[in-house]
């Protein structure tokens, strides 16, 4: 039994006296004071953990304004504050202390757009391309790239002054920020704009905080402009943070106190709204994919494609492309970047041509080529080949796997992970190439491994060291090599915090700014923030204080994961090696990952946060000296003793009376997780969320007792093969309104589905199919066994879908095969979904002892049901290991696309058919849309697939009382609307569950493309 964690960080009376103050005010947000809530905030894409006090989601700048004003009262004169974005920041920009203001959960609004001027006006947690999507109509987009951006909002990105591809023609987030509307501590209002500089001389004779503020930031850039521009480095990618060069415009004239903000880090004021310039999409874009034999030659080889005015030049090493290789996002790009015959990829640059001349766009790609070719011909820089992308679907399809590149550093193999620190040098980019040989060496001299990549037009280096933070001599290395790359930028000519903001490592600031300049932004930090209490310990500190910064060996998530033991740090890898890159966190509806997420917008609800979360459970149970795994060996194998019963029993009752156990927060986290494995392929860093989660939860009712529902999920291959020798009679007590109440109020399961009438039995009763004994099968000859084909039954077809495998049945038969239906063997996916590990070990290995008896009969093996078919692929091999054996259940469309293959590709004709995937099959199996695809047009049909996230059924989810109303949302978010623009009768649906849902929700379901195949034979 695991022991309950009874204790957790405290919460501040004095916060807790705020937040009541907050709410008796009106304020229509979202507060969070929970252990779990407040682990989410701890940390972000970076190595540092930090935890607040509480946090706040905020609904409206009039919600901030009030934040603000109240936190303005003395008795809250103590209390510091810290906006949050997207949590995409590498440098811990948004960590701190005290409490934590989160834009992205409600202040999402897109408000006003003029396509005239050219602008658009959107709240702080508007995610960039959610930004782009909605402006893609009109013709415009908000040009400032960066990695991170289906899930950076753009109040983040204004905080950081990001910037990443193609900013040597776009610029910086600055360069396009035409206003700002803050919220200064004390509640006062702040609206920023481009202004004549004697009108900020009339603002700054006000006696109001705007006035001081203006009166400040005016001297001050005024009578230092010539330090200024001696020190301000001309790159591209300027300094962040208080940009005092660019407040006035070069002839004086014209002031714009949004320089100040942008870059700012939150430690001025809350930033609630911004106008933004917007720049029409350009109507020709090319890529070019160019191979080298080594990085160094792709480095060296950038410059001229930036003479020959390219909109961007990326650079990618060997290590990041063999880690693109082996993730999923490969399939999408492997036809763009081919391997060379007899040569080996080191490096690659990705060069882009963009803008509306067609023609010039054409010369300008030719003429790259034509230089290729030439240095191939004279084997010269290290050219070894390169291709053209000239569709727009494959241009974004190669930028999808650049952005992820950067989370793929975090799977490398072994315990030192190449982690953000140094990642966003900046020099000159004549000096680039030079600087890596010497950043190399320094690397090279510690004996660490490393991955390189970056934007070498503008002369931005992403390299992240692989070390293990959990080692406290790595961890001192860290600090070390952070000096030494500060020195060693300084000697190139360039900046340690090329685009990601300074965060943590704004301690080095005085040795970049010098100390005259840094004292004036310390000036301008009291003019804002006198009392320090905005985002405190980042940028620099108000003149007058005497606090410290935050320092770049500050406390580490590495420093808390260090204190569980090794073992289960190892035993545990799915939770422990999240990074925290935030993939998971992306806007998207359409995209799988992670549909819990995406519905309750509340991160605990996300593969990370399930993460976070289990590994401090993790952590509280190694300081009680407790090993899961040891747990794990002590479960009973079979029945529950009468003391083990009568306390989980007694642990129950105490906790439905408010017994406060960090287990129960974890317990919510994975409560709502869907298990649809999306996560366990689209995460960069593959975190299987259902694969801890079984194991948590198995251990979690070994304390307390577990809902009826979940015995009932578990058991439904056991009833289900019952009932379903006699349909009628359960269906009439399943469609009583009593039965229905019952189900809902005390299992906790709703709009439980009808068994099928006439049953699987029956529908086959006197067919061959049904006849066939594995006995008999083992009999045949070879030759004999080579047209026979084995349907391999799941519950939800077999028993609730009957009329599908009578139709698999009648298509294999047309296709000139036989048909033989296995017995029904249960496969085992409910009960480790719902955590009943050790009965699932039984049935799977009962059944994968069936089906390798079978598989050495050499015939094909087809399963209909994609989530159990995949079970046997995953979860078979996770429990079982060696012992699964190699027996192979191929999904129907595997199966079909070999024995159609040999027909001709017919001309396609009439209206056509639509494919919704299923999420768990498509994550898994990407190529699956594109082989259906292929089988259709060898029978003369169309089939287009339609772009979709989770349906919100996943299995039995979706028929839980607890999770209707988040599945019925998930449904809303990407399923019914496509739905709704198509012809229902054309749609198709690979998942039983994504068939159920759509029948339970539309009133009439959607067939399986096998029953359209049929059709049309």
């Amino acid at each position: 039994m695991i022991p309950q964690i009874s204790q957790a960080p405290g919460l501040v009376q004095r916060v807790l006296t705020f937040l009541e103050a907050l709410n008796a005010q009106g304020f229509t947000g979202d507060t969070a004071t929970s252990y779990a809530d407040r682990l989410l905030m701890s940390t972000d894409n970076s190595i540092y953990q930090l935890l607040p006090d509480a946090v706040l989601f905020p609904r409206s700048t009039a919600d901030v304004a009030l934040i603000a004003r109240v936190a303005g009262e003395e008795r809250f004169s103590e209390l510091v504050f810290t906006p949050r974005g997207g949590g995409t920041g590498t440098n811990g920009q948004s960590l701190n202390q005290g409490i934590v203001v989160d834009m992205s959960r409600h202040m999402n609004r897109i408000l006003e757009i003029n396509p005239e001027q050219g602008w658009v006006r959107v709240e702080a947690g508007v995610v960039k391309d959610q930004l782009n999507a909605w402006l893609k109509p009109y013709g415009f987009f908000f040009s400032p790239e960066l990695s991170t951006s289906n899930r950076a909002t753009l109040g983040g990105m204004i905080n950081t002054d990001a910037s990443g591809q193609g900013s040597l023609v776009y610029g910086k987030t600055s360069d396009h920020v035409l206003g700002l509307r803050a919220v200064l501590l004390g509640g006062d209002i702040l609206d920023t704009r481009p202004m004549a500089a004697a009108l900020a001389e009339t603002l700054a004779q006000t006696p109001t905080p705007e006035g001081r503020i203006y009166q400040q930031v005016l001297t001050r850039c005024r009578e230092q402009r010539e330090l200024i521009l001696e020190k301000f480095p001309k790159l591209n990618r300027f300094l962040t943070g208080y940009d005092l060069r660019h407040v006035f415009s070069d002839d004086m004239q014209t002031f714009d106190l949004t320089r100040i903000l942008c870059g700012a880090e939150g430690t001025l004021a809350f930033i609630t709204e911004a106008r933004l310039d917007i720049t029409p999409i350009p109507k020709v874009r090319r890529l070019v994919n160019i191979k080298y034999d080594s990085f160094d030659s792709a480095l060296r080889n950038a410059p001229f494609m930036v003479e020959a005015r390219a909109l961007s030049v990326e650079t990618v090493d060997s290590k990041v492309l063999n880690l693109a290789r082996e993730d999923i996002v490969w399939h999408s790009v492997r036809e763009l970047i081919t391997d060379v015959p007899d040569k080996e990829m080191l490096g690659l640059n990705i060069v882009e041509f963009a803008g509306d001349d067609g023609a010039l766009i054409e010369q300008q790609v030719s003429s790259l080529c034509a230089r290729l070719d030439m240095l191939m011909a004279q084997r010269e820089g290290g050219v070894i080949g390169y291709q053209l992308c000239q569709e727009l679907d494959g241009i974004e399809r190669i930028y999808n796997m650049r952005k992820k590149a950067v989370g793929l550093l975090g799977n490398a193999k072994g315990r030192a992970k190449p982690i953000p620190f140094v990642e966003d040098t900046a020099v000159p980019p004549e000096n680039l190439a030079d600087y890596i040989v010497a950043f190399r060496a320094l690397l090279d001299s510690h004996g660490l491994s490393y991955g390189m990549f970056g934007h070498v037009d503008a002369g931005v280096l992403h390299v992240r060291p692989a070390l293990d933070m959990c080692d406290p001599q790595q961890e001192m290395l860290m600090k070390t090599l952070s000096d030494e790359v500060v020195a060693l930028t300084a000697r190139y000519g360039g900046l340690l915090w090329g685009e990601h903001g300074k965060g943590f490592r704004a301690q080095y600031s005085p040795a970049f700014f010098g100390e005259t300049l840094f004292e004036e932004l310390r000036r301008i930090k009291a003019a804002f923030d006198p009392d320090n209490r905005m985002n405190p310990g980042k940028i620099c500190t108000p003149l007058g204080s005497n606090e410290p910064m935050m320092q770049v060996d500050a406390v580490k998530r590495g420093s808390y994961d260090r204190q569980i033991p090794l073992t289960v740090r190892s035993d545990w890898r799915g939770a422990m090696e999240c990074n925290g890159n935030g993939l998971c966190f992306n806007f998207d509806a359409r995209s799988p990952m992670c549909p819990s997420m995406k519905i309750t917008r509340n991160r605990i609800h996300s593969p990370k946060g399930r993460a976070t979360l289990t590994r401090e459970w993790l952590r509280l149970l190694a300081e009680q000296g407790v090993d899961p795994a040891e747990l794990e060996k002590q479960l009973p194998e079979k029945q529950l003793s009468l003391r083990a019963l009568i306390g989980r029993v007694r642990n129950s009752w105490h906790a439905s009376k408010g017994e406060y156990d960090f287990s129960h927060e974890v317990h919510e986290a994975m409560s709502g997780c869907l298990a649809c494995k999306a996560c366990s392929t689209q995460c960069p860093i593959k975190i299987d969320v259902p694969d801890f989660r079984a194991r948590f939860l198995q251990l979690y009712h070994t304390r307390y007792l577990r809902p009826v529902s979940d015995h009932l999920v578990a058991a439904v291959e056991s009833y289900a093969p019952l009932m379903a020798k006699a349909p009628r009679t359960f269906n009439f007590f399943l469609k009583q309104p009593w039965m229905r109440e019952l189900s809902k109020n005390h299992i906790g399961m709703v709009d439980l589905p009808l068994l099928s009438s006439p049953s699987l039995k029956q529908a086959l009763s006197g067919h061959p199919a049904m006849n066939m004994t594995l006995e008999q099968l083992e009999a045949l000859s070879p030759d004999q066994r080579a047209d026979y084909v084995l349907v391999v039954q799941d519950p939800f077809t077999s028993f609730y879908e009957a009329q599908l495998i009578a139709d698999f049945i009648r298509l294999i038969e047309k296709l000139g095969r036989r048909p033989v239906l296995l017995p029904f063997k249960p496969n085992g996916k409910a009960q480790h979904v719902k955590g009943f590990l050790q009965r699932f070990a039984r049935t799977a290995g009962k059944t994968a002892d069936f089906l390798n008896r079978v598989a050495k009969l050499a015939i094909p093996m087809v399963g209909v049901d994609p989530a159990t078919v995949l079970c046997y692929r995953d979860e078979y091999k996770q429990v079982l290991g060696e012992q699964r054996g190699a027996f192979h259940v191929q999904l129907v469309h595997e199966w079909l696309g070999d024995v159609v293959s040999a027909r001709a590709v017919q001309q396609s004709s009439g209206e056509s058919w639509y494919l919704f995937a299923h999420c768990t099959e498509v994550t898994a199996l990407p190529n699956t849309p594109g082989q259906w695809q292929a089988i259709f047009s060898r029978f003369g049909a169309r089939l287009e697939n339609v772009n979709v996230g989770c349906c919100g059924m996943a299995g039995t989810y979706g028929h839980e009382s607890k999770n209707l109303e988040n599945s019925l949302g998930i449904y809303g978010l990407s399923w019914h609307p496509q739905l709704q623009k198509l012809p229902r009768q054309r749609c198709l649906a690979t998942g039983f569950s994504c068939r159920s849902q759509v029948k339970r929700l539309e009133g009439n379901g959607m067939r399986h493309p096998l029953q359209a195949l049929l059709e049309m034979m």
